[in-house]
């Protein structure tokens, strides 16, 4: 028997669905998933596109500002990273750290995280000696 489906019904559900991601919080009062989706590896002669692999960065983010603390999820290298200082800034939620990196390799870097409170879009950037990394992505609350 072929479901019989009200216009309403289906009206109704859409803007369940639309709303799902309003309704979150990216202020930092809730435990966020990201997920960079574009990333760029700069030095002082230009910027290009590479994958999440070339640089070993990963494919999530857990971010838990309360804790103040960002994990990677998939890819990486696994890690765990403390947030030193934590803002909500023009409408926007706002991580800084450093990270020393693989133990006696010189790859350090400070990092900014910065989530649109209204959207969850998402820029990552890092700067380390003589190169910098960028990300552009996006956000969303765990589900409850």
């Amino acid at each position: 028997m072929k479901q019989n489906y009200s216009k309403h019904g289906i009206i109704a559900f859409g803007l369940i669905i639309a709303c799902g991601d309003a309704m979150a919080k990216f202020d930092g009062s809730e435990v966020l998933i990201c997920a960079p989706s574009s990333y760029s590896e700069c030095t002082v002669t230009g910027c290009e596109r590479v994958s999440p692999e070339e640089i070993n960065a990963p494919k999530f983010l857990k971010v838990d500002a309360k804790r103040k603390i960002i994990e990677s999820v998939q890819g990486g290298l696994g890690r765990t990273s403390k947030v030193d200082h934590v803002e909500n800034v023009d409408g926007k939620l706002i991580l800084q750290g450093v990270e020393d990196g693989v133990e006696d390799i010189r790859d350090g870097l400070g990092y900014s995280l910065a989530i649109s409170e209204s959207t969850g879009d998402m820029v990552l950037s890092a700067s380390a000696d003589r190169v910098g990394f960028i990300a552009f992505g996006a956000c969303t609350t765990l589900p409850r």
